[in-house]
């Protein structure tokens, strides 16, 4: 296996949707998300992937800001490892690989959400040194 790391090309942004319809159990159909990700990959958005070979395997969306509090900000969103390829140390290089790209594109800071019920998100967080700041709401209009 040779696992790598990249930013993906925003014309093959479709090509993370199965891994989001997993992440997310499909209840968003493939034609929503593409027309989202054609939006988003026009914002202050990049996705960083990772391939086994030539096999699309995980995904990490990027959201770029600067705020009041925090500076210079990354928000990962719809974090994904593909089942076959969890409990590996693979989210850990990942986050790595991560942390080194936004650092070099000078951001500061990194927040997230994760869902409640995530609790293997929750532990992977508080162990790469993540702090619980707030809670996140969501009202749909």
């Amino acid at each position: 296996m040779s696992f790598h790391f990249k930013i993906i090309d925003k014309k093959n942004i479709n090509s993370v949707i199965p891994l989001v319809q997993k992440l997310n159990g499909s209840k968003v159909s493939d034609a929503v998300l593409k027309q989202r990700f054609s939006e988003m990959i026009t914002q202050n958005y990049e996705c960083a992937v990772i391939y086994d070979d030539e096999k699309l395997i995980g995904v990490c969306g990027l959201w770029f800001c600067t705020r009041h509090y925090s500076g210079k900000s990354v928000e990962p969103d719809h974090v994904f490892i593909d089942d076959d390829y969890r409990g590996r140390g693979l989210g850990k290089q990942f986050f790595c690989w991560i942390y080194n790209y936004v650092k070099a594109k000078g951001f500061e800071s990194m927040e997230l959400n994760t869902y409640v019920a995530n609790s293997a998100s929750h532990k992977f967080y508080f162990n790469e040194g993540f702090k619980i700041l707030g809670y996140h709401f969501l009202k749909k209009l």
